[in-house]
């Protein structure tokens, strides 16, 4: 009979402490959906002020960098297979750019993943053997939190596209532990973040013409390449934002149009009281980068090769959405 109520007690407890986990788990969840709406961007009829969205931005934006003390402990790191190091870092973040790629994932997932990860090594000490599950969780929270639920991967598929050699289970007590160390706040203000808000609001001071010089598209590539560099992991993302649009300006001088386009970037400088050293800074750091990115040695970020060789059983158990079959046109014979 003793034993009998020492097992009773034993279950209610368990339950009020299974209940209450469940309760501060929905509770951080909601709080950060309210957070990530109050931080989504969005263009066009029935959008937020601009000022508005800048502020709920700006706002959140010191909550969410990454620790400098750890990212300069990385920095410091001599690469003899025990510690972190900046180079094992950007080699995780190529292999993520490439899985965001072969699943067609958006460019926000990407910039989040990153952001996730950046958080977790400025704040946990991690070997080098555990980088790539630490790396493909990120990845998969980031895929859940922006991508549709019917584009969402089982986490086994991830596990085997990647040839990782961690089971699933692996993979849900690393996702706890990202997430607890991260307080569950997921939905950070990154950079491409910042970066659409001001390339909209840029746009809509300047002439059909105007609007044609500064491409989104190419912006966005252009900060995929800079997320792969470890030297932007200690920028703010609106200042790194701020830097790809002066760079892009830049580069794309045309005298007939450039009057408008530095006005409207000095306006937006002013407003976020950037210094000019401090801007001029990061986009030297820009243009170095997008530099190296350009020459033969070192691939595009949109053009990043997959290093995964996927056997035609694993080919088979994919959704037929992860991938396209190209068909090539019958050659004449004629053309022979």
């Amino acid at each position: 009979m003793k034993a009998h109520r020492v097992w009773a007690w034993a279950w209610f407890y368990a339950c009020i402490n299974s209940q209450t986990a469940l309760f501060h788990h929905r509770l951080t969840l909601r709080d950060n959906v309210t957070s990530s709406k109050m931080i989504d961007t969005v263009t066009g009829p029935g959008a937020q002020p601009f000022a508005v969205q800048l502020k709920a931005l700006t706002d959140l934006e010191g909550r969410y960098q990454p620790k400098l003390s750890g990212l300069r402990l990385i920095e410091s790191s001599q690469d003899n297979g025990l510690r972190m190091t900046t180079r094992r870092r950007e080699l995780e973040v190529k292999d993520l750019l490439s899985l965001t790629r072969f699943f067609g994932f958006s460019s926000e997932t990407f910039s989040l993943a990153i952001s996730l990860l950046d958080r977790f090594l400025s704040v946990m000490k991690i070997q080098p053997k555990h980088l790539s599950c630490v790396g493909l969780c990120c990845f998969y929270i980031a895929v859940k939190s922006s991508e549709e639920e019917k584009n969402v991967p089982l986490a086994n598929e991830l596990i085997r596209i990647s040839q990782n050699r961690f089971t699933v289970s692996d993979m849900m007590r690393m996702e706890k532990i990202i997430m607890e160390k991260l307080y569950w706040k997921v939905k950070a203000p990154t950079a491409l973040r910042f970066l659409r808000l001001f390339h909209s609001h840029i746009q809509e001071q300047l002439d059909a013409e105007s609007k044609k010089i500064l491409s989104l598209e190419r912006l966005e590539a252009q900060l995929k390449a800079c997320h792969c560099s470890f030297v932007f992991s200690k920028i703010k993302p609106s200042l790194l934002a701020m830097a790809l649009l002066c760079y892009e300006a830049q580069e794309q001088h045309d005298p007939e149009y450039m009057d408008k386009i530095p006005e409207a970037l000095k306006s937006l400088q002013q407003l976020l009281n950037i210094r000019d050293g401090d801007l001029v800074c990061v986009r030297e750091l820009v243009g170095k980068c997008l530099a190296e990115y350009a020459t033969a040695r070192c691939s595009k970020p949109n053009s990043q090769r997959l290093r995964w060789a996927i056997s035609g059983r694993t080919a088979r158990q994919l959704k037929h959405s992860y991938y396209k079959i190209t068909h090539l046109p019958t050659i004449p014979e004629s053309a022979c």
